[in-house]
């Protein structure tokens, strides 16, 4: 596992998602061209949404004896938390902010730390490098699927 290098692609990944809806018009973030699918504008709300739960599960790990960490139904948040009303640029000011914050903590931490784990309600135990692995993962996830979105607009 090599830890520094995982933190530099956590880092990475707002500027990622910056460049993968850039050029987007409104009416294209807002579209939901694949059937069953979230818009473009609902992704990048879900992953900010997301930001810091995760940030905050890896916190009570460092802090805490095996924490309870909440799961959360991303379905819930979409449908309850007005993301059709939210501000883009607002929602990768946030993305940003929270990866910058905890980065700076993350570099900080020694290899043992990154074995500490916490209580996921869905999942068991998870340590703190099994969560900054999901959360890295999370924002290249969903650029494959808002790739697929603008490949369907244009055809």
């Amino acid at each position: 596992m090599d830890i520094r290098q995982r933190i530099e692609d956590y880092l990475a990944g707002p500027e990622q998602l910056r460049q993968a809806i850039q050029g987007m018009t409104d009416a294209e973030l807002d579209a939901a061209p694949i059937p069953g699918k979230w818009s473009t504008r609902q992704v990048v709300c879900h992953i900010a949404d997301f930001e810091p739960v995760y940030a905050d599960r890896m916190k009570w790990v460092l802090v805490e004896e095996n924490p309870p960490l909440p799961g959360g139904d991303p379905d819930q948040f979409a449908e309850k938390l007005a993301y059709d009303q939210r501000d883009l640029e607002e929602e990768l000011q946030l993305i940003s902010a929270v990866r910058n914050h905890l980065g700076r903590i993350l570099k900080t931490l020694e290899p043992a730390q990154f074995e500490r784990t916490g209580i996921h309600t869905r999942d068991g135990e998870l340590s703190l490098w099994t969560l900054l692995d999901r959360i890295t993962g999370h924002i290249p996830h969903h650029i494959k699927l808002i790739q697929e979105k603008r490949d369907a607009l244009a055809s």
